[in-house]
């Protein structure tokens, strides 16, 4: 047994900090990192990729929708040329920063409700799938498990990591439990520790309401924006260690 463990990070613009990244970037050996869609600047994005680097973590980007003021949690109304362009300049702005680092680009992870509505809708999962071939097909594409955009990732020609979430509820039909609605979240580091073990030992999670959902995943999401979101990521890689699973990057 085996996983990649990743977070999002580099989520911090101007003077305003979120999370501690380099806290949680010494317990996950991949992070997806904002590259100014739906947060980041080229700042952040040096500092971060900066850490990443030190501390062998697989670099990623973590295109969204552009929009800052909603942190990219806002369904826009773009057409699928639009998100092809906005992920293909957010792509080409992180690859410069890890350029001028020494560093190297590994793989591409969409944000929030720009990687939820490509989940189950065909042209926007197109559409980030194709730009990520577009600028290079040796990145590997990360996306929700058993979802469309995993589908259209490997149309594309890519090589796929199917991801799941320890910190997140799920639905009886594997979609993640929307945010706005009450329990999307899982509570405490226990309870993420458990489900992260549950994915790659079981191949399943408990969704929300108790049904059983089957689930295979390459790599398991961390929140780096979460509170305490380091302390968990600590309980969930001891956990994994300690049901015999090996933490390796993508």
């Amino acid at each position: 047994m085996k996983i990649d463990l990743n977070a999002d990070c580099g989520e911090s613009f101007g003077r305003w900090t979120l999370g501690d990244d380099a806290a949680i970037l010494r317990e996950v050996t991949s992070a997806n990192i904002a590259c100014g869609g739906h947060a980041g600047d080229p700042d952040v994005m040096r500092a971060t990729v900066h850490l990443c680097a030190e501390g062998n973590v697989a670099i990623g980007a973590h295109p969204g929708y552009p929009d800052l003021q909603g942190f990219g949690r806002r369904a826009l109304p773009m057409a699928p040329a639009e998100i092809f362009n906005s992920v293909l300049a957010q792509i080409g702005a992180l690859h410069a920063i890890a350029r001028a680092e020494g560093a190297a680009l590994v793989h591409v992870k969409a944000h929030g409700a720009l990687y939820n509505h490509a989940a189950t809708h065909a042209p926007t999962a197109r559409a980030i799938a194709d730009a990520v071939a577009a600028f290079d097909r040796g990145l590997i594409f990360v996306a929700l498990a058993g979802s469309g955009l995993a589908e259209a990732g490997r149309a594309a020609g890519l090589r796929v990591a199917e991801e799941a979430f320890a910190d997140r509820v799920y639905e009886a039909n594997g979609a993640l439990r929307d945010r706005k609605l009450p329990g999307s979240m899982v509570e405490g580091d226990a309870a993420a520790a458990a489900q992260a073990v549950a994915i790659v030992r079981d191949g399943a999670v408990t969704a929300h309401g108790g049904s059983r959902v089957t689930l295979r995943a390459d790599t398991i999401c961390l929140h780096g924006d979460a509170p305490g979101a380091a302390a968990r990521a600590r309980a969930v890689r001891a956990a994994l260690k300690a049901a015999g699973v090996t933490i390796e990057r993508l």
